[in-house]
Formats: structure tokens, C-alpha cells, sequence
């Protein structure tokens, strides 16, 4: 009998919660007042709409003293690496352009077409030649500014919130026919983001 419950609670489980959501989720929050689910993914630096997903969220309401579970964050060395590239190639663009940037890569982890980590995503070369232009001349090893790193804890927080831009060139200097036949999301300073 005991083993027939365990088996019933761990077949419970199954349903409710994926294999890495069991697993990943470790850490716990309590809502506060005044908390939102934006300020609790910012401060946990995890996407809000994952956050709601892994707690069946369907709205934006919470309540003071309701559990969350929180999942697993962007590791300190992805952010840098991701820092570092959104200082490299939005430099002097916007600050919603250095967000954009950021979801770019993020949008590109989520997409099945792509790589799915952000290294992998960065440093792609499946087409011949790096992805971003900032790994090929070597800029993406310059330090980030604070502002890349504020728009990389930004993007991370509202990931999956965007247009599902895909790509970014600045129509000044892109050479590609290809990249121009995108459907455009936005454009915001010198950068057309498309998917």
C-alpha cells in the first residue's frame, strides 16, 4: 500500500511540475506588500513571465503572503558576456536599443531555431561566420558600462514579453538582402530589429 501512494504521489507531481522544474526549483519567495510579480523578477533577476508560469499564473494578481517558487537565474558569467556584447554593439544607441539587444539574444535561447544558451547563442557561428560582428573584431572583450548591465537585467525581466525580435542590423551599414527581407518589430535609434 505505502508503495502504491508514493508512486500515486509521485505520478501527482509528474503532472503538475516538468522534470526541471522539480529539479531547478529550489528557492522560495514569500509576496510582501507592495511586491509585484516585476519587482520580484527583477530583484531574483528571472523572467516575469516564467515566473508566472512555474506558479500557474494566469494573472498579475498576488497576495501578501503568498508562496512563489522562483526559477533558476541567468548565471553572473552570462549576464557579463551578455553585458559585454550589448555594450559592443549598441554603443551610443538608446537605452531601449540596449534592451532590444539584450532580448535579441535572449528571444534567440527561447527560439528553436537557434542555440540555447546565451554563450552558444553569442559566439554561433552555424552560418560560417559569427552572429554578432562585436566576437569577430574582438570588442566583446571590453568591459561593459553599467547601463549594458542594467539593460541586461531588464531584458532578462521581461523576457519573452517583446516583439519576438530575432535580428537587429542598422540599415546604414548592413549588406545583406537577407537580413532586409525580415518582418520589422520596431526600430529604435540607429538599430532595425526584425524576425
Amino acid at each position: 500500500m505505502r508503495k502504491l501512494l508514493a508512486f500515486a504521489s509521485f505520478c501527482i507531481a509528474a503532472i503538475f511540475f516538468s522534470a526541471d522544474e522539480t529539479t531547478a526549483q529550489t528557492t522560495v519567495h514569500h509576496v510582501k506588500p507592495g511586491e509585484t510579480f516585476w519587482t520580484i523578477a527583477k530583484n531574483y533577476n528571472v523572467s516575469l513571465l516564467e515566473l508566472q508560469r512555474i506558479n500557474h499564473k494566469q494573472t498579475d494578481v498576488l497576495f501578501v503572503g503568498e508562496t512563489l517558487r522562483i526559477p533558476q537565474p541567468i548565471s553572473q558569467a552570462d549576464k557579463d558576456l551578455l553585458a559585454r556584447l550589448v555594450h559592443a554593439e549598441a554603443k551610443g544607441e538608446p537605452y531601449a536599443g540596449k534592451v532590444a539587444v539584450a532580448t535579441v539574444v535572449l528571444n534567440r535561447v527561447d527560439h528553436p531555431n537557434f542555440p540555447n544558451t546565451i554563450r552558444e547563442v553569442i559566439y554561433d557561428r552555424s552560418g560560417g561566420y559569427y552572429a554578432f560582428t562585436p566576437v569577430q573584431n574582438g570588442e566583446i572583450n571590453k568591459p561593459a558600462d553599467r547601463e549594458a548591465y542594467r539593460a541586461v537585467e531588464e531584458a532578462i525581466a521581461f523576457r519573452g514579453l517583446g516583439r519576438g525580435s530575432l535580428y537587429f542590423y542598422n540599415p546604414k551599414t548592413a549588406k545583406s538582402e537577407w537580413i532586409r527581407s525580415r518582418q520589422v518589430t520596431v526600430v529604435i535609434g540607429n538599430h532595425v530589429f526584425a524576425k
